[in-house]
């Protein structure tokens, strides 16, 4: 059983940055099993403490890349959390998952999740893995990571959107020529796909 209360006390009065949350994820990944520090992330997620929930959430992502279950756990329940603060650690594990296990091999689980219906799964990838082309495998494919955030140009969601678009922005600071070429193709009579067009050319 994790000691709960315990760190609930240590973590629920940290209101600015996840480096705490962080590192008591780290303590129980170090010192468990991958099913006991998944059992250890279920209780964690069940608090009502936001902050408590981050350390599940780091948790599931450390663990991730070999088990399933943590993996089914990020993108269906997690990604359901109220809490803006757990939607940014769910990026942040997201990403930890895709360098476990390989971004160029995780490239179908990524675009698996960019197709899901709940923003929140969206956005995690979006996010996630800015910036995305000092990734390995991005690195050397920056087309790649540009034709995977394009195809969210016109995404429901602004809020999505507003990812897209800014990893964008960033992927232009190293390939101006790339992401010049990729904005020319798009249609900005449609206000979703201007939107987002206006936030990843702002460096070009």
């Amino acid at each position: 059983m994790v000691a709960l209360d315990a760190i609930q006390r240590r973590v629920s009065s940290v209101a600015h940055g996840f480096r705490p949350m962080q590192d008591e994820a780290n303590k129980i990944v170090e010192a468990s099993s991958v099913q006991e520090s998944l059992s250890a992330a279920e209780e964690l997620y069940a608090s009502e403490v936001f902050q408590v929930r981050a350390v599940s959430v780091f948790v599931l992502g450390s663990i991730a890349a070999r088990s399933p279950r943590a993996l089914r756990t990020l993108r269906g329940r997690v990604a359901s959390d109220p809490s803006w603060q757990v939607q940014e650690i769910l990026a942040k594990a997201f990403d930890r998952y895709c360098k476990d296990t390989g971004y160029e091999r995780a490239l179908p689980t990524i675009e698996e999740w960019l197709g899901d219906e709940n923003p929140n799964v969206r956005r995690a990838v979006t996010e996630g893995l800015r910036i995305w082309d000092r990734r390995e495998f991005f690195r050397e494919n920056p087309e790649v990571a540009v034709r995977l955030l394009a195809g969210l140009k016109d995404d429901p969601s602004s809020y999505v959107r507003r990812s897209v678009g800014n990893a964008l922005r960033d992927i232009s600071r190293r390939e101006k020529e790339l992401v010049r070429a990729e904005l020319a193709t798009w249609d900005t009579s449609d206000k979703a796909v201007a939107s987002t067009c206006a936030l990843a050319g702002r460096l070009l």
